[in-house]
């Protein structure tokens, strides 16, 4: 399946680290990454899904593929800037949502618009919003949640 995995693209090393954790498992289990395609946590999880021989697509905000960091195999220039956050959650079966801010915010709601299973990991708690989202504690427990939630 395709996962799209939202997050930062400023983070701190144990964020990289989680989402890097995220795409090894993702990788390893043969799904494909949808991302943002540039830095921070598209960047790790790009490079953890690599490192496990998996695929990764980066939807990027601008018009050049060249945009894309060194671990997207299948770059999408957009032109849309932020609006293509719409696009990141729309190309996955399923989102995993690690620490972010506006952006990710916005591409959880566009999951929630196009009925995608949103499992938060890291991301700030919003159990207390009216919008599904499953937590986890773990890189393999947030895959294992986005699996059971597409069987």
């Amino acid at each position: 399946m395709r996962v799209s995995v939202i997050g930062g693209g400023r983070i701190t090393d144990e964020q990289a680290e989680t989402a890097e954790g995220v795409g090894r498992e993702l990788g390893a289990r043969g799904h494909v990454v949808v991302c943002g395609g540039r830095g921070g946590t598209m960047a790790a999880v790009c490079r953890g899904a690599k490192a496990e021989g998996g695929t990764t697509i980066g939807i990027l905000p601008g018009e050049r593929r060249s945009e894309a960091n060194d671990f997207v195999d299948v770059p999408i220039a957009t032109g849309l800037g932020h609006a293509r956050n719409a696009l990141v959650p729309m190309n996955g079966d399923a989102v995993i949502a690690l620490a972010g801010g506006h952006g990710t915010l916005s591409e959880i709601g566009f999951a929630g618009i196009y009925g995608r299973p949103v499992v938060g990991l890291g991301a700030p708690d919003l159990r207390n919003l009216d919008l599904e989202v499953t937590v986890a504690e773990t890189p393999a427990e947030a895959v294992d949640a986005v699996e059971a939630a597409l069987e």
